[in-house]
Formats: C-alpha cells, structure tokens, sequence
C-alpha cells in the first residue's frame, strides 16, 4: 500500500508522539535510533498491506495492532534497558532494568521486590562494618539481659534507652569481617539472582522487532 499526503501526515504523528514518548526513558540519540527502527517495521507493514476497504481504515488497523505511541515507547525502553542489563552486567543497568520489570505486572513487580531486599540487607551489613571502628560501642550484638525477653540482634544502637528489657553489647572488631562477607555476599548473590531473572524474563518475552515485522 502507497500512502497519500493524509496518511503519510498520520504516520509522522505517530512516529513524533512516539519519540516524545521515548526521550523520557531513553536517551535522545537512543531515542532516534529506535524511532528509526520502528519506523522501518511500521514501513514494513504497511507496504504489505492492502488499502481495503480504504487506505485509512487499513492503516488505523496497522497502528492499532502496533499499539499507542506511548505503550510502544514502554515496551521499547522496557526491552533496551533489560538487553543493556543482561549484556554488560553492569549495578545501575541491573537495577533500572529491575525497576522497569517491576513496573510490567504483579510477578515482575514481587521479584523485584525480593531482590530489591537482599540488596538492602546486603548494603546494611557493609554499612555496619564502616560503622564499627567509629562507633565501637554502638555496633555489634545486643544480647538482652533477661535471656526470655527477646532474641538477639546484629545492630547499631544509639543508646540502651528505657524499655521493658536492657541490652548489653557482644561483639568486639571481629564483628567487622562478619559484616563485611555476609555483605559482599548478599549482594553478589542479589546481583547474580537479578541477572539471571532478567535474562529469564527476556527469554520469556519476544522482542519487539520480533513482534513488529509483518506476518508471511
């Protein structure tokens, strides 16, 4: 199918409330390359088509199944940042990627929870041996003096203030090396679990250049 000046009109105000849609997630030259590439897709398909019953009606039908600028624009930025993420490795991609996937549905938003947890424990026990040296009778164990009271805990108190129990601290410098490996240890384990959630997640999703060519 030819467009006329009408449909040709339509396409470019796709394609320009899709780039505006882009830019807000994507870089600007990241953001031209991919209106660039769905642009050749939208192209793909609709010189496939045929102009029945009309041109118009034909080409809402193919921006309809392609979906809203701002869904495709989603979809996009959703699959660059988890390709980006599973590519280099990298903390920032992993984690932009993760809040992207969060974002998807109700099972990408509680594996993102689960992983966005262990990083925290993860950075709360570094941030416990940093904080040991300066504040040596602050961190450490807090054993309460009547044993049935409550369990211990590992962390940084600024004082044993009124409460229905007291608390004495346990635990001298050697409380630092267990901070740091279970630390650095939650935290790669957080890491890797991520990526290999975000790979999952990939394998389970099509591209979008898959999904956006026409149909043989």
């Amino acid at each position: 199918m030819k467009l006329s000046e009408a449909g040709e009109s339509r396409v470019n105000g796709y394609l320009f409330v899709l780039e505006r849609s882009l830019v807000t997630s994507l870089p600007k030259d990241v953001a031209r390359d991919a209106v660039r590439e769905i642009d050749s897709h939208l192209r793909d398909r609709i010189a496939a088509a045929n102009a029945i019953p009309d041109e118009r009606t034909s080409l809402e039908t193919i921006l309809s199944a392609l979906g809203s600028p701002q869904r495709v624009a989603q979809a996009y930025s959703l699959e660059r940042s988890v390709d980006e993420a599973v590519g280099t490795g990298k903390v920032v991609a992993i984690l932009r990627a993760v809040g992207h996937v969060a974002l998807s549905g109700i099972s990408g938003f509680f594996a993102a929870l689960f992983l966005f947890i262990g990083y925290v424990i993860g950075a709360a026990f570094l941030i416990l041996a940093l904080l040991k040296p300066i504040f040596p009778n602050n961190v450490g164990f807090w054993v309460p003096d009547d044993p049935g009271s409550k369990a211990f805990d590992l962390a940084f108190r600024g004082g044993v203030g009124p409460g229905p129990w007291h608390e004495h601290l346990v635990g001298g410098y050697w409380v630092i090396p267990i901070c740091l490996v279970v630390g650095f240890g939650l935290l790669f384990l957080s890491h890797r679990g991520a990526r290999k959630f975000l790979g999952w997640w990939r394998r389970r999703h099509p591209s979008f250049a898959a999904t956006a060519r026409p149909a043989l």
